[in-house]
């Protein structure tokens, strides 16, 4: 983990799920934080190593008048697991990095108290742009929606900062 990444965000292994590690910011008063707990891994269970998974565990406070997932609770984790992702797949610091685009497609109601997972892939890599697609899933690979993002990478260091 980069010096300056250790800023933004917490990095452990997760005890409850084996082969996960906790994804949270060091600061709990940012955005992320009313997603709650989100774990990430690189691929596993048959999915390609290529693939960052991030995973959120909806609560009622994440609902909508239907008692399924907000839109808007799912844009916003599929948002920061975008983020996520640069750390699980090793896309350099994502810390100072931008969502330039994001678009969804919404295929299906997410349910409440089942855990959603991103599924994240790097359709390619420029010097300043990260072009990514996936799903967000539940159940058994449900998909609840599709999703397509450009990422600005931040500026690199120069040397000597941190």
């Amino acid at each position: 983990m980069a010096d300056t990444e250790s800023v933004f965000s917490i990095n452990e292994p997760d005890p409850d799920h084996p082969g996960w590690y906790q994804w949270k910011l060091s600061d709990p008063d940012c955005y992320n934080s009313f997603l709650g707990a989100m774990i990430i891994r690189r691929g596993g269970d048959g999915i390609a190593d290529n693939i960052a998974r991030i995973r959120m565990f909806p609560e009622r406070r994440h609902r909508n008048l239907t008692d399924a997932v907000h839109g808007g609770t799912m844009l916003g984790f599929i948002d920061c697991s975008l983020f996520a992702a640069m750390r699980v797949l090793e896309l350099g610091p994502a810390g100072f990095a931008v969502t330039m685009e994001l678009q969804t497609h919404f295929v299906g109601a997410a349910r409440l108290y089942e855990p959603l997972e991103a599924q994240v892939e790097v359709v390619r890599e420029t010097g300043r742009f990260l072009f990514l697609r996936g799903l967000a899933v539940q159940g058994d690979q449900e998909n609840m929606a599709s999703y397509s993002a450009i990422v600005k990478k931040p500026p690199p260091q120069k040397s000597g900062q941190k």
